[in-house]
């Protein structure tokens, strides 16, 4: 008996118990299922992680403000400033390793408007290096610059959303809008960044309701609350030789002499941040994987459950088998060709269930789910290893049957 015939007698085999052979099925398909939607559920997070991060900057070093209650701040207050263009240029001075620093502080609008239209949104005041260090890209026009800095220019560049709610279709060049008491120009609109995630407790914000302006021109034309920090983050970017780690202690230690001790600002290395969520996303992909490869493993308990009982009913036609010439390796092949059969059929099907589920997840619940050729082809090979490891046992069975007392099986 070739392969070929053999599998066509499984096949024929199994049409003629189709309920039978699609409740074993079932469990091969859901645990197939399950692997690529929970393996498509940790590289969408995964990839959306990495994603974060490289907006953070693999080579910077965030130094961030700590928020406060109103007691504490002014408790604080009395030795520290809080973060502001003094950390900035004593860093840039005094650390090695580091090529340049950028400054940012959060403007918390009142009022957002331009032509009668309102719109929620937060307002940035950043040096002209921030798009480059943050990996911002735009969609027309251009960033602010030095000059601009330097002029405190009444220029500003929007994200994506602020554009469609104040302007619509019309071209947003050139246009103007009022931040709080402030007129700004557009220079420049962003490309769309979706929304906001957070890495490893680490916020990360998208750009596409911001409206970004020089620092300069937010520090002196603008109203800021009087007890907050100058400055909401420094961003420090290293050499390419530098350790981001020791690095940041160095930084640490010099904050903390600036500050008199008082700890109202915070590091963030996104080195750091990436390793860790590497580890997590490991993590996550080898428990999610164990508990959906418990769905496989039952499955495969079905199968051998199943053709155990099909050996016991095909008892005589083993022996008529036999009789007619048939080895024991033919015996052997064509039942692990029927087991071989139900783990294919399975596994297909669980690959176009998976798929499906992990695009309802990404419908339903927001999340970014991405379905790799890998994790397929991991979840289709477990599925077949696991079809014919579970066909193994009761194919050696009825290979060794006796056909003397099979034919006489009733």
């Amino acid at each position: 008996m070739t392969w070929g015939d053999a599998l066509r007698t499984a096949i024929e085999n199994l049409s003629t118990h189709k309920l039978r052979s699609v409740l074993t099925m079932l469990g091969m398909i859901f645990g197939v299922g399950a692997v690529i939607a929970m393996l498509s559920i940790g590289e969408g997070a995964e990839r959306q992680a990495m994603a974060m991060i490289e907006r953070l900057g693999v080579r910077n070093i965030l130094v961030r403000d700590v928020d406060m209650r109103d007691e504490e701040l002014q408790e604080v207050r009395e030795k520290s400033p809080g973060v502001s263009p003094r950390d900035a240029v004593a860093i840039a001075d005094a650390v090695p390793g580091v090529e340049l620093t950028c400054s940012r502080v959060e403007i918390e609008p009142f009022t957002v408007l331009s032509d009668g239209r309102t719109i929620k949104a937060t307002a940035h005041g950043v040096d002209p290096t921030f798009a480059g260090l943050t990996n911002l890209e735009l969609s027309r026009g251009r960033f602010f610059d030095t000059v601009d800095s330097a002029g405190h220019a009444q220029v500003c560049v929007i994200g994506e959303d602020v554009r469609r709610e104040l302007f619509g279709y019309e071209e947003a060049i050139g246009r103007v809008l009022k931040v709080n008491q402030l007129w700004l120009e557009v220079i420049g609109v962003l490309v769309g960044s979706g929304g906001t995630s957070t890495v490893q407790g680490v916020a990360v914000g998208s750009t596409d309701l911001s409206i970004y302006l020089p620092v300069t021109t937010a520090s002196r034309k603008l109203d800021l609350p009087l007890l907050e920090a100058p400055l909401d983050e420094i961003i420090v970017r290293l050499d390419p030789d530098a350790s981001p780690g020791e690095t940041a202690e160095i930084i640490d230690g010099l904050l903390s002499r600036l500050h008199g001790g008082e700890n109202d600002y915070e590091l963030v290395v996104p080195e750091a941040l990436l390793e860790q969520s590497r580890k997590t996303q490991r993590l996550f992909n080898i428990v999610m994987g164990a508990i959906a490869g418990i769905s496989l493993l039952v499955g495969g308990i079905g199968i051998a459950n199943i053709m155990l009982a099909t050996v016991f009913e095909r008892t005589r036609e083993i022996g008529v088998r036999r009789a007619m010439g048939a080895r024991q390796v033919d015996i052997r092949t064509l039942f692990l060709m029927e087991s071989f059969a139900i783990s294919v059929m399975g596994g297909l099907i669980g690959v176009i269930v998976g798929v499906v589920i992990s695009k309802v997840v990404a419908v339903s619940a927001g999340w970014s789910t991405v379905v790799t050729l890998w994790s397929v082809i991991l979840a289709f090979g477990v599925s077949m290893a696991v079809g014919i490891g579970s066909g193994l046992y009761p194919a050696l069975k009825a290979a060794k049957l006796n056909p003397i007392d099979a034919l006489r099986w009733e």
